[in-house]
């Protein structure tokens, strides 16, 4: 991982406004504390049965975020291998913001985003902490919308239906992965890869 990308990844601390932000500050990525209860309630807002409106917002959000670390950016002239890259660097960022433990392993015919400890298992009781894995797809979408990867995908696992962790598998529409990007069986949890480097 390049060495600007593990800045960017940094919490910095502005300790006369009293906020927290992810990267240099020009980049305005300010982190804001939100319980998982806050989050189930904004999503109440879109109703009962939206789960469009929520992997929309979820997406917008997503996109957003790659915008704010990466302005301007044409991945488009990027190999597969330095947006596989980016994205596992992003996963990284998500988790030190709080979104659980991430890990991404990537296959011939698809990406599985596996999150252990996710918001939603804090709410596991409530009816509506599904809302939470809704936005987690969204965020997901809106990363590969943002780096160019041709996906769609589904959550295939999740804690609130008894599973150990939110798995999220995200198919290729265009092509298969090149043999030398595919991961081993096993997913490699991205806050041990980093350590590693």
């Amino acid at each position: 991982m390049s060495k600007r990308l593990k800045k960017d990844l940094q919490v910095m601390i502005d300790e006369k406004l009293g906020q927290l932000f992810l990267g240099d500050k020009k980049k305005d990525l300010r982190l804001l504390m939100f319980r998982p209860i806050d989050l189930i309630e904004f999503s109440e807002f879109a109703g009962a049965n939206a789960d469009d409106i929520l992997i929309w917002v979820g997406k917008t959000l997503g996109k957003a975020y790659m915008d704010k670390f990466f302005y301007n950016k044409d991945w488009s002239s990027e190999s597969l291998a330095t947006r596989k890259e980016v994205l596992l660097g992003n996963l990284e960022a998500l988790e030190l913001m709080g979104y659980g433990e991430l890990s991404g392993v990537f296959k011939k015919t698809h990406i599985l985003v596996m999150v252990l400890d996710s918001l939603s298992k804090e709410e596991s009781d409530n009816i509506m902490a599904k809302n939470l894995c809704l936005l987690y797809h969204g965020i997901f979408l809106g990363m590969f919308e943002a780096l160019q990867i041709d996906v769609d995908g589904e959550e295939i696992e999740c804690v609130l239906l008894g599973a150990e962790k939110c798995t999220f598998k995200f198919n290729f529409l265009v092509e298969e992965l090149d043999d030398s990007l595919v991961d081993e069986d096993t997913g490699e949890n991205v806050s041990e890869f980093l350590s590693t480097l």
